[in-house]
């Protein structure tokens, strides 16, 4: 390796299976095991929490502040504020005009929970937008870890991105992580989520995914670009979830690979995939860090 990877360890703070259930079951209980285990292997992360997570339960995210985690801002509810890449049942976007108001909300209750104002961000299922860019620039956001490359394709470092596209280099202050994939491989997938990273770790193991990550990391250096590997998991992975929920008026049943091997598997895997990155030379960062080494 030229340049020793830097690594974002994304966790992203909602509802129990995204929006599938109502639960708060990783929140309260996987965010202990998991502030344990980045302390112990001395691992910096951030943790991107919905503003109803954050009001649900304020005391889990001061816990996170206060281990000396970076807490950022996920939308009010596990919803999509940007532009969907593909349709998701039951769940509409929001209006372009209902955009800053709802980061706004979303970024004084993360604030007024974790005691500190959230300076990064993340979209709910990656689906960011230019509104939400813009919306977040004027907040005054540094870092933005939304964009897909699984499915654009074509930034592979942090840049900072242009008030027309936000998927294109401009000259906005605020800089935007690239969430990596293995783009050196052929997609079968009509949005190329086949190339993705997630949740390969618990579906598969860590060496699954440490193998995308070499993937990833060969076929930007042989672009001359230094590899910056930005993950995103989720705390209720890490805590085993019902097979199905019923929810007021019917039942929830997820795909099984959204909830297969969550619990001690994948907190046992997580680990590996911690500890594998070092040895590759990665350098644990926040996205705030990140965002910091690339204005």
């Amino acid at each position: 390796m030229s340049q020793s990877p830097l690594v974002l360890l994304g966790l992203d703070v909602e509802t129990d299976v995204g929006s599938f259930y109502t639960t708060y079951k990783g929140l309260v209980e996987g965010t202990p095991l998991l502030l344990e285990l980045l302390t112990r292997q001395e691992a910096g992360a951030t943790f991107f929490v919905t503003g109803a997570a954050a009001k649900a339960h304020p005391e889990a995210i001061r816990d996170i502040a206060a281990a000396g985690f970076e807490v950022g801002g996920h939308a009010l509810y596990h919803e999509t504020v940007g532009e969907p890449i593909f349709e998701v049942p039951g769940v509409v976007p929001i209006l372009p005009e209902e955009v800053a108001h709802r980061l706004d909300l979303t970024t004084h209750i993360v604030a007024e929970a974790a005691g500190v104002w959230p300076a990064s961000w993340r979209c709910p299922r990656l689906f960011g937008s230019t509104t939400v860019i813009k919306a977040l620039e004027k907040l005054g956001y540094v870092a933005d870890a939304t964009y897909p490359l699984y499915h654009f394709g074509e930034r592979l470092a942090p840049y900072h991105p242009s008030a027309e596209d936000w998927t294109q280099e401009g000259d906005l202050r605020i800089v935007e992580i690239p969430n990596f994939a293995d783009m050196a491989m052929e997609s079968q997938d009509p949005y190329g989520r086949d190339r993705d990273q997630w949740p390969l770790f618990r579906t598969e193991s860590a060496e699954a995914l440490l193998e995308r990550c070499d993937s990833f990391i060969n076929y930007v250096e042989e672009r001359g670009v230094r590899p910056v590997l930005c993950f995103y998991f989720h705390p209720w992975e890490f805590v085993e979830q019902p097979p199905s929920m019923w929810i007021g008026e019917g039942t929830v049943t997820p795909d099984p690979f959204i909830i297969q091997n969550c619990g001690p598997y994948a907190l046992e895997q997580f680990e590996l995939l911690i500890q594998g990155l070092r040895a590759r030379g990665g350098e644990f960062l926040t996205a705030k860090q990140i965002a910091e080494r690339y204005s």
